[in-house]
Parts: structure tokens; sequence; C-alpha cells
């Protein structure tokens, strides 16, 4: 995972690089002073995520997030305040942390890039048209087009479709994978099929649900909302 750098204050890159460091599949391969210095060293650096500072002379990070061009590289926030986090996730963040970062968090947003990462290589594969799940003396034969939202239950998941809800043996995690670009996590325990979204309610502190056909609620958290929202087709 190719990560720039983006901060005003080099002590702050300094540790950052430092933490960075101690992930075997990360390459920090920049560091950039302000938001015109990172829109400059993109070409050269191709970077996968921009770990970027909120509050910097010229351009805020969030100036430059909005000014990535496409394909952009994902996105984590890295700043000393915390009133800017709707604002970050509704810039489609992929996460958001608190100077000064702490390891464990860190780590978190990690985990996070390196699932968006795995997101984006199973789009290159060819999609699967049905799912057969086996239910004792028969098999359920569900088109990908019928299922409204996915439910996580231990080591299965509940395939929700209008009329039924078989149960599959498979982690959500691996599921998704194999699905690909047309469904989304809105939390850890679920997942909504994009074409299916009707509406999003707001609910306290950045959390939501998500509504899909049929009036069926889908819990959704403030960590999932932002890249969700990104991601609906535009109708």
């Amino acid at each position: 995972m190719r990560v720039l750098i983006v901060d005003d204050e080099a002590p702050a890159r300094a540790r950052l690089r430092r933490l960075l460091a101690a992930a075997a599949d990360v390459q920090v391969v920049g560091e950039a002073r302000d938001g015109d210095d990172a829109l400059a060293q993109l070409a050269a650096t191709r970077p996968d995520a921009l770990f970027l500072d909120v509050q910097m002379p010229g351009a805020s990070g969030l100036d430059v997030a909005a000014s990535l061009p496409d394909p952009a590289p994902a996105v984590v926030f890295v700043t000393a305040y915390d009133r800017y986090a709707l604002q970050a996730f509704d810039a489609a963040a992929v996460d958001y942390l608190l100077k000064p970062v702490e390891p464990p968090r860190l780590a978190r947003a990690l985990e996070r890039l390196r699932g968006l990462r795995m997101a984006h290589e199973a789009r290159r594969r060819p999609r699967p048209a049905q799912l057969l799940i086996p239910d004792r003396a028969r098999t359920h034969v569900v088109a990908i087009d019928e299922i409204l939202w996915l439910e996580a239950a231990d080591n299965y998941v509940v395939v929700h479709t209008a009329t039924r809800a078989p149960l599959m043996r498979r982690t959500l995690a691996g599921l998704l994978q194999d699905l690909g670009d047309g469904f989304a996590r809105t939390h850890r325990g679920a997942a909504v099929a994009l074409a299916q979204v009707v509406e999003i309610q707001s609910l306290d502190k950045g959390d939501a649900r998500i509504v899909v056909r049929g009036g069926t609620a889908v819990p959704c958290s403030r960590q999932h909302r932002a890249a969700l929202v990104a991601r609906l087709p535009q109708r």
C-alpha cells in the first residue's frame, strides 16, 4: 500500500512515518508540507492512500480531498481537532484520526484501507449472477439482483430478499469480496445492495439508517456512511 503523508508540521510527518513503518505492507512514498505540494506529488508518487492533515496554510485538507483527480487515492484525515469529523466523512474519508495518533487507532485505519483495496481488486473478477444456498434437502437459487441486504450471523450470512431470507455458510467479508461493487458494508454486521437503497435517515453522531426497497431499515455506522454515500448510483 503506497502512502503519501500530508502535514505542514515536520514532527507530525516524522511520527506518522515511524508508526507506518511497523506495517510490512505499507510503503511511505512521499511527504508533502501543504495541499499544493500534495497535489503536485500525486503523479510521481501514485499513492493508494493519503494521510491528510485538515488544517494547513493555504488549501485545507478538505480542499485537497475535493480536488483529487479520478481515480482518487483513499483519504484518511489526521488532525488535532474533532470538529471536522462530519465534514471529513461527507468527503468520503476512509477514517479520521486525532493527533497524537496512537498505534492501535492507526492499525484500525490501515485495516479499513486494506479492505477497500481488496474490494477494488475484487471488482476485476467476473461477478456471479446468482447464489446457490443449500438448505437441508433443497437448494435456494437466489439471483444477485434479488438481494436487498446481507446480515452477518457468526460464520453465516442471512441473504435478505423481498420474499425469503436463506442462511448461507459464508463470512460477510468473504461474500462481499465475491459480490463486488454492487454491495457496500453499512455496519460490521450488515451490507446493502446499492441499487436497492431508497432512503438514508440521519441519526445522532453521524450514524444512519439505510432504507431498502420494501421498507426495511438497515443500520449504518458513521465509519461506513460516507463511503457508502459516495458509491450510491446517481439517480
